[in-house]
């Protein structure tokens, strides 16, 4: 079996399970299967495959055909250009949140006092320690996701403490400068419409907000007003619909609120200045 001829093979496997982009997911588990780049495989297409690889390629292949997402394969997300080890114990890092992560960093001056809420993979926390001089510490009420966190933090050189909690409880009142959360928002009525890729397999502890998918965000609110210091930043991701709901949650001390919008459109970042 060649390379060429396992990737023909692969493709039309994804294919015929009706998985998304086929065969780029082909090339991704080829890869990690043979533990080379995806260049390799152009560049050596007639080289045969050594028994091992092929057995570790038809696995991932059946774990892919049977609705695991290919980062939970490959345990490997990119997320702003850099590469963080991800498990079934923290969401998948996504593009939205990027543009998250490039919005609060606007509001994160040298010296500043940050949390991350729910911190997953460490994802958003990592990427604030490494893009500006300040002091981060990354929350999270799983300890699974606090193991993840802490190795991406390790590997990838950044200064970040780890505090196992539920959401701000137990940090001290009035000490945070900039709160930023990708907090669960998915409202548990919608379960149903998921892709099995997030519903069956990504933790439902960080998917689901709640009944109407604003549980956490009420909570988080409430906490925020107590931990950030006058003129602290509160910045949240939106889920879809979110913005009105989240907005209404804001007392009269919330100021300055802004909004940021994704590559559709769609409200995905907002951000209010909590007052003296």
């Amino acid at each position: 079996m060649t390379i060429q001829t396992a990737l023909v093979q692969g493709t039309k496997l994804l294919e015929d399970g009706v998985v998304s982009a086929p065969r780029l997911t082909a090339e991704v588990l080829l890869s990690h299967a043979l533990h080379k780049e995806r260049v390799f495989l152009y560049s050596h297409p007639e080289e045969e495959l050594a028994e091992v690889a092929w057995l570790h390629y038809g696995r991932y292949l059946h774990q892919r055909l049977q609705g695991k997402p290919t980062q939970y394969i490959t345990k490997r997300q990119e997320f702003y250009g850099r590469e963080f080890r991800v498990t079934p114990d923290v969401l998948i890092p996504r593009p939205e949140t990027e543009l998250v992560v490039e919005f609060a960093l606007g509001f994160v001056k040298a010296g500043a006092r940050v949390v991350d809420v729910g911190c997953g993979s460490g994802a958003i926390a990592v990427t604030v320690a490494l893009e500006r001089r300040c002091e981060v510490i990354a929350s999270d009420i799983s300890w699974g996701a606090l193991r993840v966190a802490r190795e991406n933090a390790g590997r990838l050189g950044a200064a970040v403490q780890f505090v196992h909690t539920d959401l701000l409880l137990g940090l001290r009142k009035g000490s945070i400068d900039v709160i930023i959360s990708n907090p669960p928002y998915v409202p548990e009525r919608d379960a149903d419409g998921l892709q099995r890729e997030v519903r069956d397999f990504e933790p439902h502890l960080a998917l689901f907000g709640g009944l109407e998918g604003n549980e956490i965000y009420e909570r988080l609110i409430a906490q925020a007003e107590k931990t950030l210091r006058p003129g602290g930043t509160l910045v949240v991701e939106l889920g879809y619909r979110s913005l009105d709901s989240v907005r209404a949650m804001l007392g009269s001390r919330w100021q300055d609120v802004a909004v940021s919008d994704d590559l559709a459109g769609i409200p995905r970042a907002l951000a209010a200045r909590w007052s003296l």
